[in-house]
């Protein structure tokens, strides 16, 4: 069985127009939503092998604040360029390279890229929200055949609802 766990990072800043988009950090409420998350995926006992997280710094908060209330080490956090600016298929190259020993992996990353690699793994998910989380569990024993098969199930927390399951 492999989990893959698809964060959208939280809500950022748009305050400073000047400031370079890799830049840009949380706003208030993705510095309400993230721990709030982080808090249920902790509650449902969501224990990532390896939280990968693109280097943009709003991903990299987000990270850090999920990898916290899951006891994760925040220095094992891996920052992947291949994470930012990409598509859907090349999120896919990602997973699809991960080491087989590892059973469940995070990927901390942006939209649109995201919401595409979900609905391609899943046409139950049409949109990830800033801050969603969608957990696919496939049974798989390697990373190689990931979206080549349906997912054996599929949890999507939004920040907007109060529980787990509901499909955005």
């Amino acid at each position: 069985m492999k989990t893959l766990i698809l964060v959208r990072h939280a809500k950022s800043s748009w305050t400073d127009p000047a400031l370079p988009d890799r830049d840009r950090p949380l706003n208030d409420r993705g510095k309400r939503d993230a721990p709030k998350m982080a808090t249920r995926l902790a509650k449902d006992g969501v224990n990532p092998d390896l939280i990968l997280s693109s280097p943009a710094r709003r991903a990299r908060a987000t990270a850090r604040i999920i990898a916290k209330a899951l006891d994760y080490k925040r220095k094992a956090i891996q920052e992947d360029d291949g994470l930012y600016a990409v598509e859907a298929g090349d999120l896919l190259r990602v997973i699809r390279g991960l080491d087989d020993k590892l059973k469940s992996v995070m990927l901390v990353g942006h939209n649109p890229e995201l919401t595409d690699l979900a609905h391609r793994l899943s046409r139950e998910v049409t949109y990830l929200p800033t801050c969603t989380i969608a957990v696919f569990a496939f049974d798989a024993k390697s990373w190689s055949s990931v979206g080549k098969d349906e997912p054996a199930k599929v949890t999507v927390y939004t920040p907007r609802r109060s529980e787990p399951g509901a499909t955005p």
